[in-house]
C-alpha cells in the first residue's frame, strides 16, 4: 500500500539545520527499510497559482487555494504493508521534521 505523509507548516519559515539533518536521517531510514517512494519540499503559498480549466476559458488566479496560516510544506510518498506501519512512519516523520503531519492512503499510484 502507498501512503502520503503531508508536512503541515505555518508561515514561520524553513526547517532549521538540526531539523534538516533529522529529515535526511529519516529519509535514509525509509530507503534502507524499503518504504521510500519519493519525497520533497514545497514552496510557500505565496508562490502558488490556482488554475481552473473546467470551463471554456481557463481561470488563473495567483495565490493559494485557501488563505490560511497552515499549509502543506512537503511530503513523503511511502510504501507500507498496512496502516499501522504507515502511522508509525508518519510519527517518526513528524518527529524528524518537528512539524505536524497528515497521513492519507493513496487510491492508486501510476508509474
Amino acid at each position: 500500500m502507498h501512503f502520503m505523509i503531508s508536512v503541515i507548516d505555518d508561515t514561520s519559515g524553513s526547517a532549521s539545520a538540526d531539523e534538516t539533518e533529522a529529515i535526511d536521517a529519516f529519509n535514509d531510514e525509509l530507503k534502507a527499510d524499503g518504504h521510500w517512494v519519493v519525497a520533497g519540499g514545497i514552496s510557500s503559498p505565496e508562490d502558488a497559482v490556482v488554475v481552473d480549466a473546467r470551463g471554456e476559458e481557463p481561470i488563473v488566479r495567483p495565490g493559494p487555494l485557501h488563505d490560511t496560516e497552515d499549509y502543506v510544506a512537503g511530503f513523503w510518498l511511502i510504501e507500507a504493508s498496512d496502516r499501522e506501519t504507515a502511522l508509525e512512519l508518519a510519527t517518526r516523520g513528524s518527529r524528524a521534521c518537528n512539524r505536524r503531519v497528515e497521513l492519507r492512503p493513496l487510491l492508486g499510484l501510476a508509474r
